[in-house]
C-alpha cells in the first residue's frame, strides 16, 4: 500500500491464489467455489447487459428522435452525453463511498432498477426538456454499477484473474449493445420510438427483483489476506491521499478520461454517422450498430484481459503497454474506416478500429483493482468511472454534436443549415435539390467530426506511458500469509 521509486519491484505475493480454502467457514467456500463464482459472474453479465442495452436504445434512435421532436446535432449530444453524465459523474464518488460502507449487492439491485425505470421514462418524454430530466435518472441508476461490482469482483477473483474476471462481466456491454440495438431498431420500426424505451426498461426491473433473491453479500478481501476482525474504512481523505501520491493511478484515471472520450463519441454518433452516410432505414442501421459494436467490444475485451493477465505475470507494465498500442493505432484505423465507400467494408473496418481501440479497457479495470487495497477499490473504480464519463460522456457527445453541426453548415454553404435542414433533412415537398445538400451536409459534418474526436486516443496512449513508470512500484501488496498457496482458491 505505498508509492516508491518506479524501479523497486514489491516483493512477490506468496497468496496469490489465496489462502487454503480449508481456512475458509462453510459460507466462505460456497462463496469462492467454482459453481457460485460462475454463478456471480454470469448474474453481473446480465446486470451489465441491461446497462448498455439501456444506453444503446438511445444511440440507435437518436436520429429517429432528432426528426421527430425537431432537434440539432448538438442538442443529441447534450442528451446523449451531458444530461446522462452529470448525475452519473456526481453521483460516482458518493455510490463508491457507500459501497465501501454498506452491503454492496443491496445497492445493486437498487442501481438496477433506478435507471430500468428511468429508460422506460424516456418513452413517455414529450419534448427535448422531458427527455432529458428522464436521462438524469438514467445516469444517475447507472453510476452506481461499476463501482460495487468491481468491488465485489476482487473479492472473489485474485489480482492475476481480475482483468479477465472483470472483462467477463463487462462482456455484458457488447451483449446489451447488440441486444439494445436489435430489440430498439425492430421496435421503433414496428410500434414507434418510445415502445423501444418501454421494451427495453421493464425486463431491467424484473432482473433487480431477481439478483436479490440470488446472489449473497462477500466479506470484503475474500481472496486477499485480510484479517477477519472488522477494520475501519478509510475516510475520503485518506483515499483521496493515495490517489493524488499513486502516479500509476493518477495517470490511468486522466488516460482513461480520454480513452473514453473517443470511444463514447463514437459510439454515440455511430448509428447517425451510418444512417446519413450509407441512407440505410432505422431497423437495418440498429442492427449493423449492434453488430459492431457488440464484436468491436467483446474483441477488444477479451483479447486486451487475457493478454494482460498473461504478460503481467512476467511484467506488471505489459497491462499499460498493451492499452498503449491499442490507442495509439486506433485513430489511425478509424481515419480510414470513416471513409469506406461500402457498408461492407465500412463495417469491417468500424468493427476493427472499435475492437483496437478497446483494448485499453479490461487491462485498465485490472490495474485499478490492483493498485488499491480492498476497502478502497470500490472508491477508486468510482474515481476512475466519474472521471471517464464526465469527459468521455460529458463532453464527447456535445463536442462531436457541435463540430458536426459546423462542418455541416460549411458544408452545406451560405444558408442557415439548421433552418433550410431541420432535424437534418429537408422539409417535406423539397426539390430533390435541396434534399441531397441536406443530406450530403449531414453526413460530411458527422464524418469529420468523428474524425477529429478520435485522435483523443494519443493523449490517453501518452497517459499510459506515464504510468508504465511507476507501475510496478504502486501496486498493493498484502501482508503474506503464513499458510501455503494452493490451488483450491483461484
Amino acid at each position: 500500500m505505498r508509492g516508491g521509486d518506479e524501479k523497486h519491484e514489491p516483493r512477490k505475493m506468496s497468496h496469490e491464489n489465496g489462502p487454503r480454502l480449508s481456512e475458509y467457514t462453510p459460507e466462505e467456500q460456497r462463496l469462492l467455489g467454482s459453481g457460485y463464482r460462475g454463478l456471480f459472474l454470469f448474474s453481473m453479465f446480465l446486470v451489465c447487459c441491461f446497462n448498455f442495452a439501456d444506453r444503446a436504445v438511445f444511440a440507435v434512435l437518436a436520429q429517429t428522435i432528432r426528426v421527430d421532436l425537431k432537434l440539432t446535432d448538438f442538442d443529441l449530444g447534450m442528451l446523449q452525453g451531458l444530461s446522462f453524465a452529470l448525475l452519473y459523474a456526481g453521483l460516482g464518488i458518493p455510490f463508491g463511498r457507500l459501497a465501501e460502507h454498506f452491503n454492496r449487492l443491496r445497492i445493486i439491485v437498487a442501481v438496477t432498477a433506478i435507471w430500468s425505470a428511468a429508460t422506460a421514462l424516456c418513452g413517455v418524454a414529450q419534448n427535448y426538456l422531458q427527455l432529458m430530466f428522464a436521462r438524469f435518472g438514467v445516469g444517475m441508476g447507472e453510476a452506481g454499477f461499476l463501482p460495487t461490482t468491481s468491488s465485489l469482483v476482487a473479492d472473489h477473483f485474485p489480482a492475476k484473474r481480475r482483468a479477465t474476471a472483470m472483462s467477463i462481466v463487462m462482456l455484458g456491454t457488447p451483449a446489451g449493445t447488440f441486444l439494445g440495438s436489435l430489440v430498439a431498431g425492430s421496435v421503433a420500426q414496428a410500434y414507434g420510438w418510445r415502445y423501444a424505451f418501454y421494451a427495453l426498461g421493464i425486463p431491467g426491473i424484473v432482473m433487480a427483483a431477481l439478483l436479490y433473491f440470488v446472489l449473497r453479500e462477500p466479506p470484503r478481501g475474500l481472496v486477499d489476506n485480510v484479517p477477519r476482525a472488522p477494520t475501519p474504512v478509510p475516510d475520503l481523505g485518506a483515499f483521496l491521499r493515495v490517489v493524488i501520491q499513486r502516479r500509476a493511478l493518477r495517470y490511468l484515471v486522466i488516460g482513461g478520461s480520454f480513452a473514453g472520450f473517443a470511444m463514447t463519441s463514437v459510439s454515440s454518433f455511430l448509428n447517425v454517422f451510418l444512417q446519413r452516410t450509407y441512407h440505410l432505414p432505422v431497423r437495418e442501421s440498429g442492427a449493423l450498430y449492434g453488430t459492431i459494436s457488440g464484436a468491436a467490444i467483446a474483441i477488444g475485451l477479451i483479447i486486451g484481459a487475457l493478454s494482460s493477465d498473461w504478460l503481467a505475470q512476467r511484467d506488471r507494465r505489459w497491462s499499460a503497454w498493451i492499452a498503449m498500442a491499442g490507442l495509439f493505432f486506433s485513430p489511425v484505423v478509424y481515419y480510414f474506416a470513416f471513409r469506406m465507400d461500402t457498408v461492407g467494408a465500412a463495417t469491417v473496418a468500424l468493427t476493427a478500429s472499435a475492437a483496437v481501440l478497446l483494448l485499453f479497457y479490461g487491462p485498465t479495470l485490472g490495474m485499478i483493482q490492483n493498485l488499491l487495497e480492498p476497502k478502497m477499490r470500490a472508491s477508486g473504480m468510482a474515481v476512475f468511472s466519474t472521471f471517464y464519463t464526465l469527459v468521455g460522456a460529458g463532453f464527447g457527445p456535445p463536442i462531436v454534436g457541435s463540430l458536426s453541426d459546423r462542418f455541416a453548415q460549411q458544408a452545406f454553404g451560405e444558408a442557415d443549415f439548421n433552418a433550410s435542414c431541420p432535424g437534418s433533412v429537408a422539409p417535406p415537398g423539397s426539390a430533390q435539390s435541396a434534399i441531397e445538400a441536406c443530406a450530403s451536409a449531414s453526413a460530411f459534418g458527422i464524418q469529420q467530426a468523428l474524425t477529429v474526436a478520435v485522435c483523443a486516443a494519443f493523449i490517453a496512449c501518452l497517459c499510459y506511458f506515464l504510468a508504465s513508470r511507476t507501475l510496478r512500484a504502486d501496486l498493493y501488496v498484502a501482508a503474506p500469509t503464513l499458510a501455503p498457496a494452493t490451488p483450491g482458491v483461484r
